[in-house]
């Protein structure tokens, strides 16, 4: 125990020290992943004290008589079995580092055909359609559209019940135009679907059912999208952000950027739809009020513009009390005495002497264009280019890939810039933290094993096992199909402090096993060193393998989860698996071929 102790103490050390890169995420990452970090930090570090204090002490009560674990018929089965494959990865040492080495070769360019993304989608069970009109789209005319789209989405066999809005709700917070529209889509649970129907499969049947001209298609998640909006003010997975200080030459630059991605063949395989926002496409009936003309019959600017106010807005001439409700009333012309200018024109405007003036002596209609609405960030005007990226890339590369056809086909004016948001911000945000502190606890944690250990090279030894764990982490993300993602890398963060747990019992049983043989002087050849390795690394064959046991059996049915949060808790297990397998395989077999190179200078 006392041999043993200071080694579980500080593995179980390192795992908890690991995990403070996820302790840096910053904003939607960083309320993801936070309460993961302290719960393990928490439990880690608790177990470290437990190991030095609570447990020596229950093993003295509770442990009694004489030990019978080596003459046991499960670790004698696992003594045989394991002690020619050692001989033979000592006997074949360079041989063995070649393989790994090999390996790992191989698994670069795959790793790099993972793809990258923020995160994967968090299936909330439904599902929320944003298409997008162009400005001037009449109140009757998107009743229409609404219904229409309703209906189609209500055909679908999976879809349970469908309710759309379009425009702007009376709440402060949804400042919606009437192009934009809001469908909530709630789907039946997954057993009621048609068989082979998957979510990937059930949004591209849905896009390609509803494509209404002039109309292009965003789909999402409901609350997702909420605090995307809030955050980012970008409606879809990704955005452009146009800034500048003209409202023409932003909006000009926007489309040509929208139609860059929707037609560039580097883009448009992966792009399900481009839109940028016609931010001076609004229309607008302006009463050019004629002062001099006004004022011969007496009455002033703000006179002429309170009846039309009356006339076409309304005005609140009282209230009306139910309850505890109230109710303004509003009052105004009928609709045939202002559905059209021609009409405006006759409305009648009293004037001081009691006569009634038609409108148009005292003002001028005209339609004109302008913005519907504006958007202000970092004291700029900015415009929104919307892309709805599909499942078959990650948001990061894609951003690669449209950076270049931007970059060639549209030219951004001097004085305007070009940002790309939603949650490739989020990507490049968590990609910089991590490439500050991931390193800077690698270091943390070398020092930690040097203090253990008080050798520089068992110590790199030990940190050894986190690179050759990345082979089984990367092909077992190749094989599910899963994109590099913050997921991806929490799992991958947490699997470093598990490669060092196992590393160091390895490393602890070889130097016991050695420092034994160099003590009584029988260790001054080959193949006594031989024997000092297999002794070490097999006779202690049983608690590496319960280790390594333990923690796949803890983490593979995450594997076969379903529901929410289930894609993303799939996402941290699957490096975690593949690592602890391929760590494994380290421990086992590079370890003592290692060993034996580092030890066999010198010897015959």
């Amino acid at each position: 125990m006392q041999e043993v102790g200071p080694s579980v103490f500080f593995s179980l050390l390192i795992i908890t020290v690991s995990f403070l890169p996820v302790f840096a995420l910053q904003g939607t990452e960083g309320r993801l992943f936070h309460p993961l970090a302290f719960t393990k930090s928490y439990a880690m570090g608790f177990s470290a004290l437990l190991a030095v204090t609570f447990t020596p002490a229950l093993a003295l009560l509770l442990i009694r008589g004489k030990m019978r674990g080596d003459h046991n018929p499960f670790n004698r089965m696992l003594v045989a079995l394991y002690n020619p494959v050692v001989r033979v990865a000592v006997r074949w040492r360079w041989g063995v580092i070649a393989l790994f080495v090999l390996a790992f070769a191989a698994t670069v360019p795959v790793f790099y055909k993972l793809g990258n993304e923020f995160m994967p989608p968090l299936n909330e069970g439904s599902i929320l359609y944003m298409p997008s009109s162009l400005p001037g789209l009449t109140l009757t005319d998107a009743g229409k559209i609404l219904q229409t789209m309703d209906g189609e989405l209500k055909k679908f066999h999976e879809v349970e019940r469908v309710f759309g809005k379009i425009g702007r709700a009376e709440t402060s917070t949804d400042p919606a135009p009437m192009s934009m529209v809001e469908t909530i889509v709630t789907l039946k649970p997954p057993e009621q679907w048609r068989p082979g129907v998957t979510w990937e499969t059930l949004i591209q049947e849905m896009d390609e059912k509803l494509r209404f001209p002039g109309m292009p298609n965003v789909w999402w998640m409901p609350i997702q999208t909420r605090t995307e909006m809030l955050a980012t003010g970008i409606r879809s997975n990704l955005g452009v952000k146009v800034f500048g200080a003209d409202l023409n030459t932003i909006e000009d630059t926007a489309i040509r950027i929208e139609r860059a991605l929707n037609d560039d063949l580097r883009t448009k395989p992966y792009t399900r739809s481009a839109f940028a926002e016609r931010i001076r496409g609004g229309y607008f009936l302006d009463f050019n009020i004629k002062r001099e003309q006004a004022a011969r019959y007496g009455l002033t600017v703000g006179d002429v513009e309170d009846v039309i106010l009356a006339a076409v807005g309304g005005t609140a001439v009282t209230q009306t009390i139910e309850g505890r409700e109230r109710y303004a009333i509003n009052l105004r012309y009928a609709r045939d005495y202002r559905e059209d200018p021609e009409t405006l024109k006759r409305v009648l405007v009293p004037t001081p002497s009691g006569t009634q003036i038609p409108l148009a002596q005292l003002a001028d209609l005209e339609f004109v264009t302008g913005p519907p609405m504006l958007r202000n960030e970092d004291g700029q005007l900015v415009g929104y280019v919307f892309i709805d990226v599909k499942d078959n890339i990650g948001i990061a590369d894609y951003v690669e890939l449209a950076r270049q056809a931007v970059g060639e086909q549209v030219k951004i004016p001097g004085g305007y810039r070009v940002e790309w948001s939603g949650q490739f911000k989020y990507f490049e945000r968590a990609k910089a933290t991590l490439m500050v502190v991931v390193p800077f606890t690698v270091l943390i944690i070398f020092i930690m094993l040097f203090i253990n250990s008080r050798s520089v090279v068992e110590s790199l030894l030990i940190l050894l096992t986190v690179p050759v764990s990345l082979i089984g982490s990367v092909w077992l993300l190749y094989f599910l199909n899963y994109k590099l993602s913050v997921a991806v890398w929490v799992g991958t963060i947490a699997l470093a402090g598990l490669d060092a747990e196992m590393g160091v019992l390895m490393m602890l049983y070889l130097r016991m096993a050695y420092d034994q043989r160099l003590a009584n002087g029988t260790l001054t050849n080959w193949s006594q060193l031989t024997d000092a390795i297999v002794e070490g690394a097999a006779r202690r064959i049983r608690p590496k393998l319960m280790t390594g046991a333990a923690l796949l059996l803890g983490l593979v049915p995450i594997l076969w989860s379903t529901g929410t949060g289930a894609d993303v808790m799939k996402r941290i297990a699957a490096p975690m698996v593949g690592g602890i397998a391929s760590t494994l395989l380290m421990v086992l077999l590079l370890f003592p071929a290692l060993y034996a190179v580092w030890k066999g200078r010198g010897l015959r």
